[in-house]
């Protein structure tokens, strides 16, 4: 059988999935990057090679923030931004999918779509508020596990009021209800309607949502979240049980369209990857250039400006 292999590197979490001709998921794999992305990337291949004995993978494809080091470590055939590959890998699911919300555990992003294709888009800048992160932190202030932040927020009857446009004021407004004595439930119901509220405030500014709408990411596993969007936006809100490897599937089904066929091995896990940065003091700019080693030996390098940079070094 023939399969494709996508990998999505973000800075909390590595995704990867295996797809057959029909795009159809055969396996996955989801784990923390744990800031090494190659060493995540190499576990990933280790769990999905369990279940793909078979399998010949004709093609690579790559997403995320480490899209471009993967790529190359993997020899990827197709290395594209989150938003392409999102929005390929819901609608090969949804076709008619209009708006993806999508919240991680560092950024949160908004797709909109009309007639399959991506018309606009937007991603938070440089605060974390209102991501998974910050929801673990909330969670670990309050004793709690974050998995039950949702079914605890829906037994609340009265969310309570938390600012959460910032992180430092809404833990500072936390601690504040919480010695004013409001009940927990309540504080933490109102954690997650202040997550969709900054998500609609902020990064879904001047957007018209219109449905179907989808959530994506790690948060929209938290049912609470998903209840004050519902109730925030008068529409229901799809979360697909493989909802967190979007970005992932998008990237395997790229490589496909790709056209380009390369068979990939799984032994490649075992060479030795580097990663080492210097700078180029050839022209004003001063260049910082990364360079990636496979066996001692100069893969790629980028980040120059002119050719006396990184073209340079790989010569």
């Amino acid at each position: 059988m023939i399969g494709y292999l996508g990998i999505d590197i973000g800075s909390i979490s590595t995704k990867g999935v295996i797809i057959d001709e029909d795009n159809n998921i055969i396996a996955s794999s989801y784990l923390w990057t744990e800031g090494d992305p190659v060493k995540a990337v190499k576990k990933v291949l280790k769990e999905l090679e369990k279940e793909t004995k078979d399998i010949t993978i004709m093609g690579v494809g790559t997403t995320g923030s480490a899209r471009k080091l993967i790529g190359t470590m993997l020899d990827a055939v197709s290395i594209k931004n989150e938003i392409t590959a999102h929005a390929i890998g819901t609608l090969s699911k949804y076709p008619d999918i209009r708006t993806i919300l999508e919240i991680g555990g560092q950024d949160s992003k908004i797709i909109l779509i009309d007639n399959k294709i991506v018309t606009d888009y937007a991603m938070n800048t440089l605060c974390a508020a209102g991501t998974g992160s910050f929801l673990s932190s909330q969670a670990k202030r309050l004793g709690l596990d974050v998995k039950d932040f949702g079914t605890i927020a829906l037994t609340s009857k009265k969310p309570t009021s938390i600012a959460a446009r910032c992180t430092v004021f809404a833990e500072s407004d936390l601690v504040h209800k919480l010695q004013m004595g409001y009940k927990k439930n309540d504080i933490i119901a109102g954690l997650c309607y202040s997550v969709a509220s900054n998500y609609l405030n902020n990064v879904a500014k001047g957007k018209k949502i219109e449905g179907p709408i989808i959530f994506q990411g790690g948060v929209s596993k938290n049912i609470g979240v998903k209840k004050a969007f519902e109730n925030l936006l008068g529409e229901e809100i799809i979360v697909d049980e493989n909802g967190h490897l979007m970005g992932a599937l998008g990237s395997a089904i790229l490589a496909k369209k790709s056209g380009i066929k390369k068979e990939f091995n799984f032994k490649i896990r075992d060479a030795k990857f580097e990663t080492a940065g210097c700078v180029c003091n050839g022209c004003p700019n001063h260049c910082e250039i990364i360079i990636v080693k496979k066996n001692n030996k100069i893969l790629d390098a980028w980040g120059n400006r002119c050719s006396k940079g990184a073209i340079k070094i790989r010569e």
